[in-house]
């Protein structure tokens, strides 16, 4: 099975860097030129238990796809989810009929722009709760020993090959397996981005400094519980306890979460628009108020603002 990664960051990498490993035929997307040089020259670089492997495998810009010719088997999406139409865009040259759509971003909605380039039965959602770091061009860490990836077709038809996938991405030791309601896990793991993620950006702290705050346990209260109202008209019930636990779990982790990682330490735009901001938006749609998603995404928009990201 060929395969393309698109966005060559922290997770894009680490899924990279083990699919190759595991002998499958993989190529990378990115938009970051010192990234690209850097696996051109090296390889993915993945620092694992004090010990760095080096995978090498082609890298390409969106610009160079043309020159590729060659239709993929599957492509996985890790871009930024304001980045995702933009890219698929751009790899239409490589994206064919018989293309599977592996769609691993974090927040939500992204299912309607996936539709508009592949049919309902080629399309792939899922989530992971694999964590990953990028340290510089070209190099990650694996900042967990027990992640997973959870994943669905959208329609049926494409349930078979996607079962397929799940055993490729299992024997690449990614821990997969097939979901028979990917969406509740979807907006579980958007609860956790909404909680952690966000405010550990805003707070300048780690998920275990944030969560030993005192203020941790009812400002994860009331965000989760914005999250399932909003859910419930978009036909995802969620348990609010058991989604409540789920991100109090992460309290003792000393990882700094992805939208820390853009915001604070490369001064890049983040994805709250796709996280707080459309559970706020949703809101406003089903007339549900969302006070607390409206303030952090305001919150991050003006920190974005003051550290003038690019």
């Amino acid at each position: 099975m060929k395969i393309a990664i698109a966005g060559a960051g922290a997770m894009g990498s680490k899924f990279g860097w083990h699919l190759k490993k595991a002998g499958n035929d993989v190529i990378l997307i990115d938009t970051w030129d010192r990234n690209i040089a850097a696996v051109r020259e090296n390889g993915v670089v993945a620092r694992v238990k004090n010990e760095e492997i080096a995978e090498k495998m082609p890298i390409y810009s969106p610009s160079e796809i043309d020159e590729q010719k060659e239709n993929v088997d599957l492509l996985i999406v890790f871009t930024k989810s304001m980045q995702l139409e933009n890219m698929l865009n751009s790899l239409k040259p490589i994206i064919s009929k018989d293309t599977y759509v592996l769609c691993l971003l974090n927040g939500l909605g992204h299912e309607d722009v996936l539709a508009k380039f592949v049919t309902r039965d080629h399309i792939i959602m899922g989530v992971t709760m694999w964590a990953s770091m990028m340290t510089a061009p070209g190099h990650i860490t694996f900042a967990n020993e027990n992640g997973n990836v959870e994943i669905q077709c959208l329609d049926p038809k494409g349930k078979d090959e996607t079962k397929e996938i799940v055993k490729i991405l299992s024997d690449a030791e990614l821990n997969a397996c097939y979901s028979e309601n990917v969406m509740y896990s979807i907006w579980r793991k958007a609860c956790v981005n909404g909680v952690v993620n966000a405010l550990c950006a805003l707070l300048g702290a780690n998920c275990k400094e944030f969560g030993h705050t005192k203020e941790a346990d009812e400002l994860t209260r009331n965000i989760v519980q914005e999250f399932a109202d909003v859910a419930q008209y978009e036909g995802v019930n969620l348990d609010r306890s058991e989604v409540i636990q789920h991100v109090e779990s992460l309290f003792d982790t000393p990882h700094y979460p992805s939208m820390y990682q853009d915001l604070v330490q490369n001064n890049r735009p983040t994805e709250i628009d796709y996280i707080d901001g459309a559970v706020w938006r949703k809101g406003l749609k089903h007339s549900v108020p969302t006070p607390y998603c409206a303030f952090i995404t305001r919150l991050i928009h003006a920190k974005e603002d003051i550290l003038k990201v690019k």
